[in-house]
């Protein structure tokens, strides 16, 4: 009983330290010449000690990598946790199967070992051993059992408060960079409208004296300014949505003309945009933040189409559950979205693929299709390319039932 109750006293702050504290306890309890706890590792399909015994043969497992059982190697350990079954013997030598660095590089006889369970889940084997013949008895194996229990639950603890702490360091650095990128954004907002000033006298300047060079370097200047214009407000559009300032104000517009003017301003010689769907569709929406989503769903396309091939904006609409809804689909040639990456696509800061750029575009075209009653949602088959839908309801978001 003392020795599980100093079990309970570990800290739970460390796991590996944590199970080699544990390891100490029960090599102590039991007179082992070496304690482990293994536990499996799905990755490598492997039972790694993460806890050991601080004795000369946990030193010595370790030094020679039997702190390492492949499953496919099979042995004893690897049998416990397979089959669920304990397992004692006091003479290791003869167990058909053994591994011969158990029995000859470390001298083994006697082992005792029952599989650990974590949280309901059979995930490891805790492993007791000694060089001498028959050293163990029933009565030990029965309280390894009983012991197991308590390091699956020291373990699940500890696995808790890594999860735990690992979130809280994400969420305070991403909060560092939120804050540090807002301050800069608005710095280098305060640039921007002298620099484009600038440009448009020496655009007019090239105009006047027929350089027509120069006009066309001068255009291209503009456009990439208004790019840096265009990442300074959307992640200034960041810090608003956080601080719950960002607003929709929606009025009557025509979404194909909004669809084909983006189309001709995004279209490159290499990828070109093209439109689908009715010459007209109105829609109750905020024209300029629809712009943007559609404009960083379209950019976001661009970047992930081959040369040579094209982007296709398709507008339709149809009726759920009595209300109208209009549907923009942006569908790309490329290679897809990862796999991996498709349950984080709409998050802040995540991007993947050969593109460059900081992940704002997707979070934000969606944010901006929840502020309108809508989603936006992607289809993404491996290697088919990508399909965007953002869905809005066509008179507008619907209002909220005032709350008695």
């Amino acid at each position: 009983m003392a020795t599980l109750e100093r079990l309970l006293e570990l800290p739970a702050a460390d796991l590996r330290q944590s199970l080699n504290q544990a390891s100490e306890l029960l090599a102590s309890a039991l007179g082992a010449d070496k304690i482990d706890v293994f536990l499996f590792d799905p990755s490598r399909k492997t039972l790694r000690a993460l806890g050991t015994s601080n004795t000369p043969l946990g030193r010595l497992q370790r030094s020679i990598g039997l702190h390492i059982h492949p499953v496919a190697n099979r042995g004893s350990i690897v049998d416990v946790f397979t089959t669920g079954e304990p397992h004692i013997t006091g003479h290791t030598d003869q167990v058909p199967g053994e591994l011969p660095g158990v029995v000859h590089d470390l001298g083994i006889r006697s082992h005792i070992a029952v599989p650990l369970f974590i949280d309901g889940e059979r995930r490891g084997v805790v492993s007791a051993q000694s060089a001498a013949p028959e050293f163990f008895c029933d009565e030990d194996l029965r309280f390894l059992g009983a012991v197991s229990h308590w390091i699956g639950a020291l373990t699940h603890r500890a696995e808790l408060v890594e999860q735990v702490t690992s979130v809280a360091l994400a969420q305070g650095r991403r909060q560092v960079a939120e804050e540090l990128i807002t301050v800069l954004a608005h710095d280098l907002r305060n640039y921007l409208s002298p620099l484009l000033s600038r440009l448009e006298l020496l655009h007019r300047r090239a105009e006047l004296d027929g350089r027509a060079d120069d006009t066309r370097d001068l255009d291209r200047a503009s456009e990439s300014v208004a790019q840096l214009g265009r990442l300074i407000s959307d992640l200034l559009d960041v810090g608003r949505l956080e601080q719950g300032l960002f607003e929709v104000v929606p009025t009557s517009m025509d979404l194909a003309a909004l669809a084909q003017d983006i189309a001709r301003t995004l279209g490159t010689p290499s990828v070109e945009v093209r439109v689908e769907g009715p010459p007209e569709l109105v829609v109750t929406a905020d024209r300029s933040r629809l712009r943007q989503a559609l404009e960083n769903l379209v950019s976001n396309a661009i970047k992930h189409s081959p040369a040579g091939k094209w982007v296709l904006i398709k507008l339709s609409n149809d009726l759920r559950a009595g209300m109208e809804y209009v549907h923009i689909d942006i569908i790309d040639h490329g290679a897809g979205v990862p796999p991996e990456l498709l349950p984080r696509i709409f998050d802040r800061f995540v991007a993947g693929g050969s593109a460059s750029g900081m992940g704002l575009g997707l979070y934000l075209a969606s944010r901006i299709a929840a502020a309108h009653g809508g989603t936006l949602t992607v289809n993404s088959p491996p290697g088919a390319g990508a399909t965007f839908r953002l869905s809005l309801p066509v008179n507008g978001a619907p209002e909220e039932p005032e709350r008695a």
